[in-house]
């Protein structure tokens, strides 16, 4: 009657129509959930909880807890102003007569609210079986009584029906009339007619009066919220529940063309409790409301204990819900539903029915909405494991359910929507950084699976321009507790790119009962989430490092996301330390090292590959047209320091982008040369660098035109958008070593790298016999890089490309390390991508 008499018959349809709309879309999605595996207590919740994970879950639960707290409070005052207009004695009067007996205030209608949620209490605390009985045995006389009111429309004679108004004097009254089927008592009742809510004083409109009728439409999820109480949910829910939505909605209709064509629009708007002066039997009306109001308010309050029974059962706040954890001994969770009760007791002070029905629908359009989200991200998600029993549902009707809901909220109070949405985005942070991680499985994770794989698809290697190369790096790690800085150090230099922790583990899979990989990987995981690194983690068996290598540069990655550039640490003989266990990441007093990595090789013990093997393993990369990185010292750059010391200047980037191996070929412009240039460029645009200046040393002899050289070097990196410093190093005394060496015999080996160096720049080809490298020119090259000050964080030198003679791998090896001793972190760089371009 409040909702016909203020909307009218066609908004009042509209309201219906779009009610049950919203309604019907969140059931098919309730069903398809429901009937995709076994359901436990929580209904809704734990739907919610086990699709979007214990963030999205935990923060509806709540909601949807006070949804249905609220909902009961709702009912209870609705209970309260039928029992006050039966039997409260009228407005003016001090004495009541006949059966008006019961005063009327504020105090004494929180009393009898507080007496009939009692009841509902005590018939919760029994069990859920007695609720049962309950609800079916008022289910009986509801349908009773809906059976007397049809009855009546048709068998009662046109009556006047005197109205007592109570914000006027008791004496007043309007006359309502029950005019029997007019078709121009019809005609009156089809526009809306909105008018001044008597109970609270409140003018009505579209939003008002949907938001009371909406949650006459709300109980669709009470079969689901007692989904641990019902033997077969799975069953039992889709058809309980699609069957109650089809009912009411017929009866709803039904009713409210009854009403538009028999009652004037007085009597419908200024008289809540009108079936009872046109009914047949009006006492039958009375019980039948009470009933009905009793068993909508018992059906939320149990709802709400089972879900805070659910909430507390799954930890995610902590010691907060402990106390609901608490059961009878049958099972039936008590201390939830003394909980709930009192929530309940404490919403009814705010006295009025159509005070707090904008908040309770809004909560419950925000939870369906939320249950139509859930359904929608398992259908989208396309996980096999997704297969519910009930079809008849798309991701179209998840789709509009979730539009519906969230056009009505805004429609119906965009106060409490906006309100309610920043409460759940709070919980919602609340439960991610403070809740406890779950073994339910996420939904995100099948999400971005499934939109990862669709992007890398799409992502083509034959469209690849050298505009948007960047880093993609796969890192070598023997034992982690040796390289907590290197791995920090590469973060740095991957620049969005791929990156990759590969490992390979020394034994044989034939001689294994299982594989011994799988055990470690989560060791690795918490590694890269310790450290906070952005790094993919690829472990493989071989039976040589440099075959694990091979395996690795092969099948790392997927798609157009492999690695193009392999970093090593250097080969030497310093003693390994211990740098996870200095790491902030694991010093702080609560932390312990519980990642099960072996302790580090002793100094005397022998190492796992060969000064050949490791040469061996730099030639495979670069024949695989890798990019190669030789780290050495790295464990001893405290980033921290050095980019947060107050000292002038600040902490530099030293680059020498001249193959110091080859004093007869100085250039700055080979493709080593500019790869070696990007890398330092990309690790000083990194946030933690961005203080570090970069200086770039330009070797050059007398008679050389410095001057031009340096012009040219200078246009380079303006042509690059490089900044950096230049600054010339005079070498002549350096060089003078070089020439002044002993040549070899006629037919010797040729300078290590001298060959591929021709063959790669392929624009002077030196005579075969060219002298070696001596010792003694690599000193003095090293002196020459280690004079220039201030000492830098990190330096970068050219790498040259190993010898084709692999009986010259340890006079290589021998060189580097005479070249990078005692110069600190230092990074060997050898480029074979083009990686610089002037293009827009």
């Amino acid at each position: 009657g409040f909702v016909v008499g203020h909307a009218g018959l066609y908004q009042a349809l509209a309201m219906f129509a779009v009610a049950y709309f919203i309604i019907g879309m969140t059931v098919l999605s309730v069903c398809a959930i429901a009937t995709n595996g076994a359901l436990d207590a929580g209904g809704a919740y734990y739907m919610i909880s086990r699709a979007l994970g214990p963030e999205f879950g935990g923060s509806i639960g709540i909601m949807f807890f006070l949804a249905n707290v609220c909902g009961s409070a709702l009912y209870v005052l609705g209970l309260v102003e039928a029992v006050v207009d039966s039997f409260g004695i009228p407005p003016g009067q001090k004495v009541g007569a006949g059966v008006h007996v019961l005063p009327q205030s504020y105090w004494y209608e929180l009393l009898y609210g507080t007496v009939l949620l009692a009841l509902c209490l005590l018939v919760c605390l029994v069990g859920a079986s007695i609720y049962a009985k309950a609800t079916f045995l008022i289910f009986l006389i509801v349908a009773g009584v809906l059976g007397t009111i049809l009855v009546s429309f048709f068998a009662t004679q046109p009556i006047g029906v005197p109205i007592r108004l109570p914000y006027f004097n008791g004496s007043e009254t309007e006359n309502g009339s029950f005019t029997g089927f007019s078709l121009a008592t019809l005609r009156d009742n089809l526009g809306g007619g909105y008018g001044v809510d008597y109970t609270t004083g409140q003018m009505m409109s579209f939003s008002s009066v949907f938001a009371v009728m909406f949650n006459g439409c709300t109980g669709i999820m009470a079969g689901s919220n007692m989904s641990g109480d019902l033997k077969r949910p799975s069953y039992s829910i889709p058809r309980g529940t699609i069957s109650a939505v089809l009912f009411t909605y017929l009866v709803y209709n039904l009713l409210a063309f009854l009403m538009c064509a028999t009652c004037s629009r007085t009597l419908l708007q200024k008289d809540y409790g009108f079936l009872r002066d046109i009914s047949i039997f009006p006492p039958l009306v009375t019980v039948g409301i009470y009933a009905a109001t009793l068993s909508a308010a018992m059906s939320n309050l149990i709802g709400a204990s089972r879900i805070l029974y659910a909430l507390a059962r799954d930890d995610l706040f902590g010691r907060a819900l402990v106390l609901a954890k608490k059961t009878s001994a049958s099972g039936n969770p008590v201390m939830a539903v003394i909980l709930s009760w009192l929530v309940v007791q404490l919403v009814l002070f705010s006295g009025k029915l159509n005070t707090i029905a904008g908040v309770v629908t809004t909560f419950f359009l925000l939870v369906y909405a939320t249950v139509n989200l859930a359904c929608l991200a398992l259908e989208w998600a396309s996980a096999p494991n997704f297969r519910p029993t009930f079809r008849y549902f798309t991701w179209h009707t998840c789709l509009l359910g979730i539009a519906g809901c969230c056009v009505m909220m805004f429609l119906i109070s965009p106060v409490s929507a906006s309100a309610s949405l920043g409460f759940l985005l709070l919980l919602l942070l609340a439960l991610h950084y403070l809740s406890p991680s779950s073994t339910w499985g996420y939904i995100s994770q099948a999400l971005i699976f499934h939109q990862v794989r669709k992007y890398l698809l799409m992502l083509d290697v034959r469209k690849d321009h050298v505009k948007f190369w960047r880093p993609q790096m796969l890192l070598m790690v023997q034992n982690p507790r040796g390289s907590a800085r290197l791995i920090d150090f590469v973060n740095d230099l991957k620049k969005s790119g791929l990156y990759v922790l590969g490992h390979v583990e020394l034994q044989d899979l034939d001689t294994l009962p299982s594989d011994p990989l799988q055990p470690q990987q989560d060791s690795w995981l918490s590694l890269v989430d310790k450290l906070n690194v952005k790094a993919f983690v690829s472990l493989t068996l071989a039976p040589s490092v440099r075959h694990g290598v091979r395996q690795l540069l092969f099948t790392s990655g997927l798609g157009g996301m492999r690695p193009n550039t392999l970093v090593l640490g250097f080969y030497d003989d310093a003693a390994p330390q211990d740098g996870l266990a200095r790491h902030p990441a694991f010093t702080s007093a609560r932390e312990e090292v519980p990642l099960g990595f072996p302790p580090l090789r002793a100094p005397a013990a022998p190492k796992l590959l060969s000064a050949r093997e490791y040469v061996g393993i730099v030639a495979d990369a670069l024949k695989m047209l890798r990019n190669v990185l030789l780290a050495r010292q790295l464990e001893s750059l405290d980033k921290a320091w050095e980019l947060r010391r107050a000292a002038s200047p600040p902490p530099a980037i030293h680059v020498w982008p001249v193959n110091l191996l080859r004093p007869d070929s100085a250039r700055y412009a080979d493709t080593c040369s500019l790869f070696l240039l990007q890398m330092a460029c990309v690790l000083n645009m990194a946030r933690a660098w961005r203080r570090a200046h970069l200086r770039l040393f330009l070797c050059v002899e007398a008679g050389a035109m410095p001057h031009a050289q340096e012009e040219k070097l200078r246009q380079l990196l303006k042509d690059l958008r490089i900044q950096a410093q230049i600054q010339l190093v005079p070498w002549d005394a350096v060089t003078r070593l070089h020439w002044q060496t002993p040549r070899g015999p006629p037919g010797g080996p040729a300078p290590i790298g001298a060959a591929e160096e021709e063959e790669e720049e392929g624009s002077v080809n030196y005579p075969a016999n060219a002298t070696q490298v001596s010792d003694e020119y690599v000193c003095a090259a090293n002196k020459l890089v280690l004079e220039q000050s201030p000492t830098p964080a990190v330096r970068f030198l050219y790498l040259p490309r190993p010898p084709a003679d692999t009986s010259l791998y340890p006079l290589y090896l021998h060189q580097l390390e005479l070249l990078t001793r005692g110069l600190g972190p230092t990074v060997l760089v050898h480029g074979v991508s083009a990686v610089t371009s002037t293009q827009l």
